[in-house]
């Protein structure tokens, strides 16, 4: 990649909460930054410092006491794909000087935005010519929120091809477009390993290291004839964990915070199937292993559009905490060699899709471009 004069990249996520717009921010670093020097900056602590703080913590405390409030703010707000971008006057308003400021300060050759807000700053100001950095989108959701930066963005990461699809109808370029699916760490890129033959399942749990969700109801009461085992990713969750570890059960498997992308990578490797939230970035991890992925409870906002998209792509199996239990419902699965096929093929159909050429490659292609 000595394409790249200035060896600088920026990478734009927003709020310091751990979600998937750091965890893909971090991923593509770690691609990069053998070649090129890479830089992570939240916009929102640039810009208010403290403040961040107060903003996180209320922006989890009201999804989790008034969701409905939130989803459908949330939809209306952000949520409609249209072709035609608005003007988000008040975003602008708010971080325009400050993203100039941080453009300044940095001088980056290429920006990363895995947050819809910077991206919009950034189109913009692109498109006032008041912008000289390469600038990429890379999308964490199975959509385009109406807040994403469009017109004037140079290059597009996507997860999908319905995404691809979409930015080809709002007249983006085809070359423009690289389907390389959510990014995720080199440690996942393995490929899936084939299980050996046992009596019980492994079932990897996630979604507790929030603090938001109910694990419990997808756990069975009583474990002692338990055809699964459970191995349940509490995160930094702690009450969760001791929780589960006074229960004492021979099925249920409490992991307190993997930090390790290799270790978290050997979860994947030893579970049969993995239950959890629809968010991007684990969604994406258990596509790469080829995980068949359960879904239960979708957080507001994103994870419930997520949601709708990823059933729409027959990738993810739905868990009704309504009807029988969840252990039955996967159970079932697994039994089922028709619905086991189903999966399978429209898996298949995923990964034919994606651009399988590494990201540095895909790097080096989009200076190349610019240069000429």
């Amino acid at each position: 990649m000595n394409e790249i004069a200035k060896n600088e990249a920026l990478f734009l996520p927003f709020m310091q909460i751990p979600t998937g717009h750091h965890h893909v921010a971090d991923a593509l670093m770690y691609d990069l930054e053998k070649n090129i020097t890479c830089d992570k900056v939240d916009i929102l602590s640039y810009s208010y410092g403290k403040a961040e703080g107060l903003v996180s913590s209320a922006y989890l405390k009201w999804i989790e006491v008034l969701p409905g409030a939130y989803d459908w703010l949330y939809c209306f707000l952000a949520s409609k794909q249209l072709p035609k971008r608005n003007r988000q006057f008040i975003y602008e308003a708010l971080f325009n000087y400050f993203f100039k400021k941080l453009v300044k300060e940095y001088d980056p050759t290429i920006m990363f935005f895995t947050h819809c807000l910077p991206s919009n700053i950034a189109s913009i100001l692109k498109q006032k010519r008041k912008l000289n950095a390469v600038t990429v989108n890379v999308y964490t959701d199975y959509f385009v929120n109406r807040v994403w930066g469009v017109e004037g963005i140079d290059y597009h990461l996507v997860p999908s091809l319905d995404v691809k699809k979409f930015l080809l109808q709002s007249g983006v370029k085809e070359d423009r477009i690289f389907l390389t699916g959510i990014p995720v760490h080199p440690a996942f890129r393995s490929g899936p390993v084939q299980s050996e033959v046992k009596n019980q399942l492994n079932v990897l749990v996630t979604g507790g290291s929030l603090g938001v969700g109910a694990i419990d109801k997808l756990l069975p009461d009583k474990t002692d004839n338990s055809a699964i085992n459970y191995y349940v990713l509490c995160g930094k969750n702690q009450a969760l964990y001791r929780q589960l570890r006074s229960k004492n059960s021979a099925n249920i498997t409490p992991i307190p915070y993997v930090k390790s992308k290799e270790k978290m990578n050997i979860l994947y490797d030893q579970a049969d199937a993995v239950i959890t939230k629809p968010g991007g970035v684990t969604v994406s991890e258990c596509l790469i292993k080829q995980k068949p992925i359960f879904v239960s409870d979708a957080l507001p906002g994103q994870e419930k559009i997520n949601l709708d998209r990823l059933m729409q792509m027959g990738l993810i199996i739905p868990i009704d905490l309504q009807a029988d239990s969840v252990e039955e419902q996967i159970i079932n699965f697994f039994a089922d060699e028709a619905m086991r096929k189903r999966y399978d093929e429209r898996l298949h159909e995923y990964h034919c899709n994606l651009d399988k050429r590494p990201i540095q490659e895909i790097m080096g292609k989009i200076m190349n471009i610019k240069q000429h």
